[in-house]
Order: C-alpha cells, then structure tokens, then sequence
C-alpha cells in the first residue's frame, strides 16, 4: 500500500471531496489513515440509571419533558429534559443546542453519552451525544468518533475509512525491528495498530494499538532531536573567552543582586561562549524571572572578545524595551548599543555602523533579518520569545555571521516547559532554567469570580486600584459580537466599562490594528495615559508595566492553563501587592484548570499541571515551532518517552541506517526542521 498515493484514490473521493479534504490537511492516503478517532461511542457500558455515580456515563432509555428556555445573565438558551428507565430518572440539559427539542421520539429508546455531575444544585447530564439504540448493533457498540470539520463529520471519515479497510493489511512497517527497536515493534506491528484504531472490537485494542502508535510518534520526534543535536556538533563557531575579573566587576555593579538560579544559567552559558561548537541553549524563565539581564551578561562576554551580539525581539515595544534595559546595563562599559525596527530613523546610518563593526549589541524585530543588515563579526544571537519566529526567520538571523562559522545561540522563553517535553521535541538543546523570581516581587492574588458578582466583588476593588494612580489589563476573547459565540469582545466591554469607572481613561487593544496603532496603545499604557487597557491576549507577551497591579480576565474558562499563566505575568512586575481576577460563567462550577491557577503562581508545577490535563495533542500550546502536534502520544507517559528515547540514540549512532527506512527518513527530515532551533 503507497500511502504517499493521492486522496482521490480512495474510493469516495471526487475533486470537490478532495478539496474539503485538503482544507483540513488531508491530502494522502497516510494523511487519512493517521487521522485517528477522537473518542469511541461505547454502548457496550450502557448501565441502569439507578446504577450510575458522577462521571462520563452512558445510559440506555427514554426522554420527555423536553422544553428550551433562556438564560436570564447572558445570551445562551438552555434545552432540558428528563432521561428515564424502568429503574429512574436524570436531569438533562444542552446548551444552545435548541434543535434538541425536535430531536427526540418520547416513543423510541436512545443511548445517551456524556458527563454526570453536580451543577447549580442538582445532579444532571450536561450536553450528551444521543444514538437511537435501534441502530445500534453488535458491530456498532463499539465504534471511533472523529472530530467534525464544517461539513465532514465523523460518519463520513468512519465511512471512508470503511472503502480502505481491506488494505490496511497491506501498510508497510515504519519502524526498524529489534535490536534498534523494542520486542513489541515487531513485523507487521504497525498495520496491525492501524486497524485496531479504526476498526477495534473493544476498548483493550484501541489500548493496544495506541501503545505502538504512540511509541512511534515519539521515537520519531526523539530521532529528529537527536540527529539534529549530532548535525550541530559538526557546526564551527568562534569561542568567546571568558575574564574572570571583567565579568565580577560588571555584575557588582548592577543595580541588584543576582538569583542563584541567575547566577546557574548565567555560568553555563558564560562555559558555552567558550566552545568552538555553536551554544545552542534554551533560556526558560517564569514571567518577570530575570532574563534580560542574563542576556546582558552574555553579551557583555561577547564584547569583551571584540566581536557582535545581536538580540532578535517579536514585537518593536519589547525590542525598544529591551534596548532601554541594556543601554543602561552596558553604556557605562563602553558596550555600543543600538536599536533597529521598522520605525527606526537614519536606518541607512545605523545599518552602515553595524557593518563596520561600530555596534556591540543591537537589539531589532523583523528589521534585523532584511538583507541589507549586516554585520562585521556577529558571534552571538539572542532570540526572545523564540517560537514567535519561524524556522526560515531563525536561520535568517543565524546566516549573517561573516566568515562561515556559526553564531552562539541564545533562546530565551517566559513559558515553562515539562521536562518531558524537553526530552522530546527540545533534546537537541541544552536548557538552563530561571524558577527564581528577584527579591522584592510581591506574589499576585489569584481570584475567580462569578460574572453575576462583579458589581459587588469586583468593580470595588478596581476603583481602588484606579484610585491608587495604579493601572488595570482587561482580557477579552474577542474582538467584536458574534451571535454565535458566547464570549465578551473588547469593543463592547471598553463602552461598558466607561459607563462603570466614569473617570478613567481607557484605551482598546486588539489584534487587527495596524503595528504602528498597537504600539502607540502600549507606549501610551506604559506611559500611564491610560487607567485601563480592554485588550484581547495581543499583550499575552509584551511591554513591562511596573504600575500595572490588577489584570481582569473575562470568559476564563476559554483560555488554556499556559496562556492564563502568560497573562497573569503581565501584572507584578513591581514591588507593589498585585492581582488577578478570572471571571466565569454563573451557570457554571469553575474548572479544575482555573482552581490550579488560582492556588499556585509556579509556572513550573503549572506547566506539568497542564501536560496532565492535556494529554495528547497540541504541544503546550504557542511553543509549537510549525505543525507540531501530538495525535496520540502522552508527554505525560514518561515510561514510553524514556525507551523511546533509549532505542532512539542507539539508531542515531548509525545515521546511515535511514538509507533503510524511505518513509522514516521523510519523516525525520521534516521533523527536523520544524523542531530545530539552529
């Protein structure tokens, strides 16, 4: 079977068919078969209704008293109804799911699947799927579910899957066999797993077959990082030699003490500076964690040895942040700094400067990586907030050291990563971890809120704050109304909250300004012309406002635990009490997700916290460098992740081995450019 056949092969599938297909990145028969099912409808379970306890249920029986009716707080309609069997009944009820109402017969048995739990007072069945239990056979009581795109919904997959389904037999083997492999990657091994997956007749092959399938995935990540480690260590790069007694005096007089876990990282770059390998280290620091000043030692080090660093910033604010933080670090030293954006003036001077070696540090966004920036003897790149860049945008950077060797590299990022994830898809770095924020940071209080108790628990306490000359974040899901989602939009809540806090100036942030619009928004925030700022998560990594002390997050339920964490460390940046408020739902309990936030302001223990809650999926959201996205490996499974990882660095012993394994090879190849740093 050539799974790199195109998916108009599949019987089915016409050009218009195809063309929906591609939309959602199915374009080959492999592209099909790995899009695995999301979940599995199991009636085999179907218990009782005396019989079930809170939980995911499913049960088999009838419905009545169904009616919809609106809510009274929000713009949401409510369909409830009873489910009954000969032995009771349960409450259940969907949320703008108004055709549920027409959808039943009270005549006709229906199993139910979903969530039982306590809600607003009383147990019930919240937005259950319903099957009529006259369709459902032997062959159906066990059957995958897959994700819904626009107009193909899952049984159109089941039923494509369906025309392949006797070819699956006929899928070649991925991985080597013993000894580069364990026992259970044995012939056939991945057919086998493919068609369990598709086409289980019980839950036990669906367990089964995602023990091999997530093995290979990770086995192939782990490769990828593996070989692009062994590919860095043949790059040349220009050591930057360290002076003891330059380096003490610089960090004696800087305006604070160093953390010891500054003082760590600071000391295993300062060692890598010194390799005629390229540095290639991952600088991860909670929010508000110290990396600047890190960054500043290390160029620091690299002017010392007469040659260039340059500091890569995602947006013109942050560079120009920057720039302001290192000037002052590194003028009084005799260090050039310089800064270089989009709206940077007497560019062509600057840029000539730069290329004859007459700037030290230069600090830029996008304007760096144009071709007509060059530099004299650039030996250090430092990338902030590095997966905002893409590979092609890194590389950019990385291939303006003159002379052919390679320049140190320096990522830094405010997002914790789990150590399992460093294992997978950040083997091939070194990584150096800040977890101490500096002395005299004062924690933030985390408080989730009801939306119906803002008026008492909420508008109170930010007119004290506003009271305080102390400024206010606003956090909202959208842009503008849409009918049909049930999120708050920036521009209703900033005419809202201009009715609430008559006297304070309030500014509107969101993603469609043009740069230059959202920059002057953030300049004028920091400058404290605004009391209060109604954004969306544009500012999720940005400007550092000291006098910011209170962030509002509306609709939290929406955000993931890592991006809630990024926005509360817009706020404590200064030495004065701080907080922030998640509001949620009335008709709603609050999530396991937003209590973790609520009770910890560790980015670490969060950033494992979400791993678990995650599970398989999206890799740790905004840290993806391209389409990276785990379909059914756990980077929790730290067992599979360690053999993966062992039988991989056995096969990167022998590169040549690819030559073997095409369809290997492809993968790695790809993977490892989307994965690599340098």
């Amino acid at each position: 079977m050539d799974l790199t056949l195109p998916i108009t092969e599949v019987k089915g599938v016409g050009p218009k068919t195809a063309e929906r297909l591609h939309k959602v990145g199915i374009f080959t028969l492999k592209d099909l078969i790995y899009t695995f099912p999301r979940d599995y409808a199991n009636y085999q379970v179907a218990g009782h209704i005396s019989e079930i306890r809170p939980g995911k249920i499913t049960v088999r029986g009838k419905i009545k008293s169904l009616a919809t009716r609106r809510a009274r707080h929000r713009n949401l309609s409510i369909t409830e109804g009873i489910i009954y069997d000969d032995t009771g009944s349960i409450r259940v009820v969907w949320f703008n799911q108004n055709y549920r109402a027409r959808q039943f017969d009270e005549k006709q048995e229906y199993y139910f699947q979903g969530v039982y739990d306590f809600k607003n007072g009383r147990y019930q069945l919240t937005s259950p799927s319903a099957a009529l239990a006259r369709d459902i056979d032997a062959k159906s009581a066990f059957s995958p579910i897959y994700v819904a795109h626009s107009t193909l919904k899952s049984p159109f997959f089941v039923k494509l899957l369906q025309n392949l389904r006797p070819n699956f037999v006929k899928i070649p083997d991925l991985l080597p066999s013993s000894p580069e492999n364990p026992p259970f990657v044995k012939q056939s091994a991945r057919a086998e797993a493919l068609y369990k997956v598709h086409f289980p007749e019980n839950p036990q092959e669906v367990i089964e077959a995602r023990e091999y399938l997530a093995y290979e995935e990770l086995f192939e990540y782990i490769l990828a990082a593996k070989l692009n480690r062994q590919e860095n260590q043949k790059l040349q790069s220009l050591p930057l030699k360290f002076d003891a007694s330059k380096t003490k005096s610089f960090i004696g007089k800087l305006p604070f003490k160093l953390t010891d876990a500054q003082r760590r990282a600071t000391w295993d770059i300062l060692q890598d500076l010194e390799k005629s390998t390229p540095m290639n280290r991952l600088l991860q620091g909670d929010v508000g964690a110290g990396k600047t000043v890190v960054a500043a030692i290390a160029a620091h080090q690299t002017a010392m040895n007469h040659c260039q660093a340059a500091l890569l910033a995602p947006t013109a604010i942050l560079a120009t942040q920057h720039a302001e933080k290192l000037e002052k670090l590194l003028s009084s030293l005799g260090i050039s700094v310089a800064l270089l954006t989009g709206a940077t003036k007497h560019k062509t001077e600057l840029k000539k400067r730069i290329k004859n070696g007459e700037v030290d540090l230069v600090i830029g966004t996008h304007a760096l990586l144009t071709d007509d920036t060059t530099f004299h003897s650039l030996a250090l790149c430092i990338i902030d907030e590095q997966h905002r860049f893409g590979v092609n945008q890194r590389q950019k950077l990385l291939l303006k050291s003159p002379d052919g060797l390679a320049p140190h590299l320096l990522s830094m990022t405010a997002t914790p990563i789990p150590r399992s994830l460093q294992l997978t898809v950040f083997g091939d770095l070194d990584i150096s971890i800040i977890n101490q924020l500096p002395a005299g940071r004062q924690p933030i209080t985390t408080k989730i809120i009801s939306e119906i108790n803002q008026k008492p628990d909420l508008y109170p306490k930010i007119n004290e704050i506003i009271k305080k000359g102390q400024q206010v974040y606003w956090i909202c899901p959208s842009i503008e109304e849409n009918p049909t989602q049930e999120t708050t939009s920036v521009k209703r809540q900033q005419k809202h909250l201009q009715t609430i806090f008559s006297h304070a100036k309030i500014g509107l942030l969101h993603g469609r300004m043009k740069s230059a619009e959202k920059d002057q928004v953030m300049t004028d925030f920091a400058n404290h012309k605004l009391d209060i700022l109604v954004s969306t998560t544009v500012v999720e990594v940005g400007v550092d406002v000291p006098n910011a002390t209170a962030i509002v997050i509306m609709d939290a339920e929406n955000y993931g635990l890592a991006q809630l964490h990024q926005l509360r460390g817009r706020v404590g940046r200064g030495d004065q009490a701080s907080f922030c408020f998640l509001i949620t739902p009335a008709d709603h309990a609050p999530s396991r997700r937003l209590k973790e936030i609520e009770k910890s302001t560790d980015g670490f223990y969060l950033a494992e916290v979400d791993l678990k809650l995650r599970g398989p999926g999206e890799i740790y959201g905004a840290l993806q460098h391209g389409i990276l996205n785990l379909q059914i490996a756990n980077l929790a499974d730290t067992r599979t992740i360690a053999l993966a990882s062992k039988y991989a660095s056995n096969f990167a012993k022998h590169p040549d081995n690819m030559l073997k394994y095409e369809e290997l090879a492809h993968d790695i190849k790809k993977y490892q450019q989307l994965t690599t740093l340098n």
